[in-house]
């Protein structure tokens, strides 16, 4: 199995980011991860039930809607019950790379990412993207200027 930093790395190599459980409220951190794309100029898809738009960018109603999910990385910033539907969603849809954020991942969602054989691409255990996504970045880009 991939190690986190390799899992992260390879999650932030798609040109493709969606976003579930950002809101208007600029407090949470589903927003506040959603802004992270926005800032760093990604292509990214807030995911709301109801929102027609957040920070600006349009929104869809679920992960069945994104026009590219099997080229879509997947970040879940929900409670434990709701992030193991989307889990299951996901796995339908064929998301390729998802990282779920502290706190959003119960022991219900550890079993279904274990016993469903996802633990090669999902980012669970305690992987921040808000604290290790510039890091990442970097690193990537260290690789690519000396190849």
């Amino acid at each position: 199995m991939a190690s986190s930093v390799e899992k992260q790395k390879s999650f932030l190599t798609y040109k493709k980011f969606a976003v579930v459980g950002a809101s208007t409220d600029p407090s949470k951190w589903g927003t506040k991860i959603l802004q992270w794309y926005v800032a760093r100029g990604m292509d990214v898809t807030p995911i709301h039930p109801t929102n027609s738009q957040l920070e600006g960018l349009a929104t869809v109603k679920s992960i069945e809607e994104l026009p590219s999910p099997k080229e879509t990385a997947l970040s879940i910033i929900t409670p434990g019950k709701i992030t193991i539907k989307l889990l299951e969603q996901a796995k339908a849809q064929g998301v390729p790379a998802i990282w779920i954020q502290p706190g959003a991942a119960d022991k219900d969602c550890v079993n279904y990412i274990t016993t469903n054989e996802m633990a090669g691409y999902v980012l669970w255990q305690g992987e921040c993207l808000w604290r290790d996504g510039d890091g990442i970045l970097r690193s990537l880009a260290q690789q690519r200027a000396s190849m």
